[in-house]
């Protein structure tokens, strides 16, 4: 907030004092002489006085008013426009009593504008005041970028990382502050003004000093790491100066993104004594948050890698790309390094502010082939980086990113989350074998507010994934639907086909030697007693995602999919997909790009895959199955494991909700 000086006047004496332009205001007070009883003010058109709430006591011919003298009046002062010359504004105090002539006491007032506001990164209005920070609609408060991007493609690592000013494109991940001052010709003779920033949000935050011309070489780091605070050498007059703010860290545990850059007006006329302060006054940034895309968002870009054995493959997801209308990106193989989970890598959002939006990628922990792609392919001119994780140490199956989700925009009672929610797979109650995802990247995930997790139950799996049981696809009406893994329709539907005469028909027909025929997997006693394990941790998640995501049942799609439990390292039972697990898909717009499950064939078509298109082509929806069993599928993986996407930001602006 603003803050103004508090000034002293004595009878008899002259004070001078200065007031900044604007709603701060300078309050005076004073000691009234012994045996007055009242007193009047008179000002300089200029000024603007203000006394208390009290109403006048008496009012003379003149127009001035009198007020009883009463310890707890408050005499506020402002200016009205700045002061050509110092001490050129003037306030009389008269001070009267029943017994005794009146006495003056004099305040020679100097009015000084200055004005401090993000030019281009509030969500408001260019120039507003910017001393608060709200969210919603009606809110205000200024918007700072993590400049994480690397304009110089050249330079080894972000432009936050440097002091540096590198081009004018660096200049645009940036904030512009514009403080503009208007004083007396010979003001900064006896004061100065400071710019500065808390010690404990330095490190979080870096300040360009635009110096006159626009050659890059001009912009100099005025406040960052180590430097808290920086005098300004500015001349008297009407002057504007521009800075450039770059923010150096986003939202986390130890850091709600808020960062204040103040101003500061000090008295320096006695070289002998210290400064003292006068007056005050700050703009406020919340650091925009990283941003996850769902599958509802219009694709923008399709990435997968090339491999010996998955030519096959990589054409199908070619075709489904060229059919959506998305550009493809191939790694090389060394940019892989024979590593095809692309999914498990990273995550591709973005961070906005009004004037620039950039789409920022979110590097797992996993660190395995394709570890260096992120930094090596994708940090560049417009392209952001973060990563969290431990600095050394072990990584589970659940630090990689096929276990992060999001869900579309959704409405929880009166609660909006028009950004939708997080969604991470966990173990779901505590046990000496139970795992969670990295407590530094769900501290990351929740320090971004704008998307609230919700931990689901993932731990029952074998990779332990949520993209194993889960998916959303975009339909009408609603705007989405949830797809879920479920052996029970798929029972269903085998069991349709039994009584259909279709018992002798097989899974698998043409991909293994040995065939599984309808009848003997509805005959096969152990395996169903797995499937009823999964559906009751299945039904366990479909629970939470109606609590926390306000679905109904009529919000959810049934997948066909069955199971089956083997044993993991430690010797417990985990599950994984007995066929291709078609809710592991790949979702570019209407296009859907599905495991192929090598169903039972009856009359000339799979099963399984016209049940999956009887229920989602209604919806408006192209179903494409592709044939990942032998690339994918046996190494505990799907076409949605061996893809990722780039998609289009929200329209909506993360600025205008309120979490």
């Amino acid at each position: 907030m603003a803050q103004g000086s508090v000034i002293h006047v004595a009878p008899e004496q002259s004070t001078y004092a200065v007031c900044v332009l604007g709603p701060s205001r300078g309050r005076g007070t004073g000691s009234a002489p012994t045996g007055y009883t009242s007193f009047s003010i008179n000002a300089s058109p200029g000024v603007v006085v203000d006394v208390g709430h009290s109403r006048p006591a008496k009012k003379n011919s003149t127009g001035s008013s009198k007020w009883s003298l009463d310890p707890s009046l408050e005499v506020s002062l402002r200016m009205r426009a700045a002061s050509s010359s110092t001490g050129d504004q003037k306030v009389q105090i008269s001070y009267y009593g029943p017994k005794t002539n009146p006495v003056q006491a004099l305040l020679y007032v100097t009015g000084v504008g200055k004005d401090a506001h993000g030019c281009s990164t509030c969500p408001v209005s260019a120039g507003c005041p910017q001393r608060t920070w709200t969210w919603g609609p009606h809110g205000q408060g200024a918007i700072l970028l993590v400049n994480c991007d690397r304009d110089q493609p050249k330079s080894s690592t972000m432009d936050c990382k440097d002091d540096e000013v590198v081009d004018s494109k660096d200049l645009e991940d940036m904030s512009l502050v514009t403080l503009s001052t208007n004083t007396p010709r010979d003001f900064f003779a006896k004061h100065q003004l400071l710019l500065h920033v808390a010690k404990s949000e330095m490190d979080k935050v870096r300040v360009f000093h635009a110096s006159r011309g626009k050659q890059v070489s001009r912009y100099r780091a005025v406040l960052g790491p180590e430097q808290p605070c920086h005098p300004l050498e500015l001349p008297g007059g009407q002057h504007s100066t521009d800075f450039y703010v770059e923010g150096l860290a986003f939202p986390d545990v130890n850091f709600p993104g808020l960062v204040s850059l103040t101003v500061s007006l000090l008295d320096t006329a006695n070289p002998e004594l210290p400064e003292s302060l006068l007056f005050q006054d700050s703009v406020i940034f919340r650091v925009a948050p990283w941003i996850m895309t769902p599958n509802t968002q219009p694709p923008e870009e399709v990435y997968v890698c090339r491999m010996l054995e998955n030519v096959d493959f990589l054409k199908s997801v070619t075709a489904l790309a060229k059919e959506a209308k998305c550009k493809l990106t191939i790694p090389s193989k060394e940019q892989s390094n024979d590593d095809r989970w692309m999914q498990d890598e990273i995550e591709i959002g973005y961070i906005q502010a009004p004037h620039k939006t950039l789409p920022v990628v979110f590097d797992s922990p996993r660190n395995r082939g394709l570890k260096d792609f992120p930094i090596k392919c994708l940090l560049g001119p417009d392209f952001g980086y973060v990563t969290r994780g431990p600095d050394t140490g072990e990584v589970t199956t659940f630090d990689s990113f096929g276990n992060l989700e999001v869900s579309p925009p959704v409405t929880v009672g009166r609660k909006k989350y028009p950004l939708g929610r997080i969604l991470i797979g966990s173990g779901g109650y505590p046990s000496k074998e139970s795992q969670e995802m990295h407590q530094a990247v769900q501290d990351f995930l929740s320090a971004q507010q704008v998307q609230a997790p919700v931990k689901l139950y993932s731990d029952w799996l074998f990779v332990g994934h949520v993209d194993e049981f889960l998916s959303f696809v975009p339909a009408p009406k609603k705007g989405f639907r949830l797809l879920l893994a479920s052996p029970r329709a798929c029972y269903a539907l085998l069991e349709e086909q039994l009584k259909g005469g279709h018992g002798e028909a097989a899974l698998f027909e043409g991909i293994k030697k040995k065939n599984q025929k309808i009848k003997d997997i509805l005959s096969d006693k152990k395996l169903r007693d797995q499937n009823s394990y999964v559906e009751k941790c299945i039904d366990w998640n479909r629970e939470v995602l109606k609590r926390e995501l306000g679905l109904s049942e009529r919000d959810i799609v049934d997948i066909p999919q069955l199971f089956k439990l083997q044993e993991e390292n430690s010797g417990i039972l985990k599950a994984e997909a007995y066929f291709p697990n078609m809710v592991n898909m790949l979702v570019l717009g209407k296009h859907l790009g599905i495991p192929k499950p090598f169903g039972p064939i009856i009359n000339g078509q799979c099963c399984l895959e016209e049940k999956v298109r009887s229920l989602l082509e209604p919806l408006g929806l192209h179903c494409t199955f592709i044939d990942d069993f032998y690339t994918y599928h046996v190494r505990h993986g799907e076409v949605h494991c061996g893809t990722n996407v780039r998609r289009q930001p929200f329209s909506f602006k993360w600025w205008n909700m309120v979490p």
